[in-house]
């Protein structure tokens, strides 16, 4: 039975599986140590080669290359020919300066998701995805203080679908968060809670959930916070369950 998920393992991870098989398979990973240890181990290697991946510069030769391509042949006039190259080059400098600007929050944006996907998939692989067990909000919240440097509001699920499972402590980078683990349905929701300067301002705040990496998220900074919201469950519930915290903040 082990070797039937084993081969699923690497489509599971790169959010593939049809919706049934993978809530039989995060069942199944709940139970079973070494495959939970296996989707860790292979998660560990997708991250390391995503970031090596997002590494490459471009080099003094390649800008060099660009800089003769623009220079053109001479023209008449030494200083006009002087000073129409030079403002080419200082257009071209800007302009991609601007896009790989640009492309490098964009590449920082991609690898933040990338890795909350990560995070939420290794807890959804994890045979104890809570460090604190608990329903309670009150229970919750103050077992985070000395723990990470801010603290946060939750909201009452009383009359709600949503049932809060418990907690754990995450990491984004280098930055210290909680991840509060919810529960609508048969669905498992990530929430992230992080300081916004500690994770970037790049990331912008979506009006509505998007689909990243398989997964629906939203995300938004709220009094010096960054939360985010994760999971395989509808938008409409990513939705909800974000307006809730957004209320109780």
């Amino acid at each position: 039975m082990a070797d039937h998920w084993t081969a699923k393992l690497d489509t599971y991870l790169d959010g593939e599986l049809p919706a049934n098989e993978m809530r039989e398979l995060d069942a199944h990973l709940r139970g079973c140590p070494p495959c939970a240890a296996d989707v860790l181990g292979r998660l560990q290697m997708k991250r390391a080669v995503h970031s090596a991946g997002m590494r490459y510069r471009p080099s003094p030769a390649f800008r060099e290359r660009v800089r003769k391509s623009i220079a053109g042949k001479p023209r008449r006039s030494p200083i006009g020919g002087w000073l129409g190259a030079a403002v080419a080059v200082a257009l071209v400098v800007v302009v991609g300066f601007v896009t790989l600007s640009v492309r490098r929050g964009e590449m920082r944006r991609q690898e933040a998701f990338s890795e909350l996907a990560d995070l939420h998939v290794a807890t959804l692989a994890s045979a104890n995805p809570v460090d604190v067990i608990s329903t309670d909000r009150h229970t919750v919240k103050p077992w985070f203080q000395g723990k990470i440097p801010f603290t946060f509001n939750l909201p009452e699920l009383q009359s709600s679908e949503f049932i809060l499972v418990g907690a754990r402590m995450a990491y984004l980078g280098q930055s210290p968060g909680a991840e509060l683990i919810y529960q609508i349905r048969k669905h498992q929701i990530s929430v992230f809670i992080f300081q916004d300067r500690g994770v970037g301002r790049e990331l912008g705040s979506s009006v509505q959930p998007k689909k990243e990496l398989s997964f629906n998220i939203e995300t938004w900074n709220q009094g010096g916070l960054r939360y985010f919201v994760i999971s395989d469950a509808s938008g409409d519930d990513i939705r909800k369950l974000a307006e809730m915290l957004k209320a109780a903040s």
